[in-house]
């Protein structure tokens, strides 16, 4: 059997969570099947992560046009654009190459509408998708009021036109069956996961020492981007916090700077540590500082699946993070403390019990370390496989995979 796996990552450099999660994944499934294509477009100049590990498409920057008239149908067109090359270089390696992929394992929306509609007739290849959410409430769709019903279009053929679904959470799975647009048989669960040679228990004290930090009670929230995630929350719950340092990091320039002007107004200024982008080796140390690591908030409920929730589990640590079935599922509901989503006053007393009681501190890290445990991308590319193996032997359409 042989793969290829169309992926559209915004960075090539590992700026985004999303591409954070289709290097790993690629990585890990090339180990275990060589033969895999992967395709990537090349949206940076210079060298990139994924540079010998893809094949890199031209990337057609119509989306730059949204600069004259704001609208996300310029990038729609963007990634058709991209499909119909992916479409040309598979259908040129059949004919010229005599190279044959048996499935197509795509994880873009726009990409899986093209791919499901004409691979199968034009490359003989059958598709799997990776489903993050519908289109129709995706925060960043289309918004003009005509474009709907295309968006709802364009869930219900990606949703139902491919031989197979894969989705990040059994919540999501549990819906798209609930509105009936695909059988829940056809739709694997492959959670995120985490790099366990790099995300892995170390001793505070010591990443305290190795950062320059004091020995104070310390919360660390970090992420790649800090847009939507409730971070503003986070600092408002901080006030009701008394002697508690935050660390920061990531985040892109203008989001901490907003954050700083909330830090000043609120008076925290000598409590919030704003410790910008790392590089990916540096973040497990400051998360190891950490007394807790907090989720204050998630992009999407059903399919929710944040990348550093499986990394805070991974480092060892308390967790706190919003109340919803998908995050749940990792969890288990004993590997982390849930609070209602949103909630700033449920937020600052988790924040409180946790720090005031070393025990459950030690209880709950000890328990998400031991949930998170399976989760690592090997394990992410062995059922990715498993699933395109089954499509690729299915008959009459029907594809039994695995909840």
């Amino acid at each position: 059997m042989r793969i290829c796996y169309v992926a559209y990552p915004n960075s090539l450099r590992l700026r985004s969570a999303n591409a954070v999660q289709t290097h790993a994944t690629l990585r890990a499934l090339k180990a275990l099947a060589p033969d895999t294509l992967a395709v990537v477009p090349r949206v940076e100049t210079g060298p990139g992560a994924f540079d010998g590990l893809a094949l890199h498409l031209p990337r057609i920057g119509i989306g730059r046009l949204s600069r004259f008239y704001r609208s996300t149908l310029w990038y729609y067109a963007e990634r058709s654009v991209y499909a119909w090359l992916v479409l040309a270089t598979l259908l040129w390696l059949r004919l010229v190459r005599r190279q044959r992929f048996d499935v197509i394992y795509v994880r873009e929306v726009i990409c899986a509408l093209w791919l499901s509609l004409l691979a199968p007739r034009l490359i003989g290849a059958r598709v799997v998708y990776e489903v993050h959410d519908l289109e129709s409430r995706n925060p960043s769709r289309a918004r003009e009021r005509w474009v709907q019903p295309l968006l709802h279009l364009i869930d219900r053929v990606t949703l139902t036109r491919p031989a197979a679904l894969t989705s990040l959470t059994a919540t999501f799975r549990d819906l798209l069956a609930s509105i009936g647009l695909r059988d829940p048989r056809e739709v694997a669960i492959l959670p995120d996961a985490y790099d366990e040679t790099r995300y892995a228990p170390q001793d505070r004290d010591a990443a305290r020492s190795a950062l320059g930090l004091s020995n104070e009670p310390t919360i660390v929230y970090a992420g790649l981007t800090f847009a939507y995630r409730g971070v503003d929350l986070l600092l408002e719950a901080l006030v009701d916090v008394p002697g508690a340092r935050l660390i920061l990091v990531g985040g892109r320039d203008q989001e901490r700077a907003a954050l700083a002007e909330q830090v000043q107004h609120l008076g925290l200024a000598e409590r919030v540590l704003f410790a910008g982008v790392q590089p990916q080796d540096r973040v497990p140390v400051y998360l190891a500082s950490a007394d807790v690591l907090v989720i204050p908030g998630t992009v999407t409920d059903v399919t929710a699946s944040p990348l550093k929730l499986f990394e805070y589990m991974a480092m060892e640590r308390a967790v706190v993070c919003p109340d919803l079935p998908a995050l749940r599922e990792i969890t288990g509901g004993d590997g982390a403390l849930h609070i209602p989503r949103g909630d700033r006053a449920a937020l600052a007393c988790a924040l409180r019990l946790l720090l005031d009681d070393p025990a459950l501190r030690q209880t709950l890290a000890r328990r998400g370390r031991e949930r998170v445990a399976p989760h690592t991308y090997t394990r992410r590319a062995e059922c990715l496989i498993a699933v395109c193996e089954r499509v690729m032997h299915m008959r009459d359409g029907v594809c039994a995979a695995d909840g």
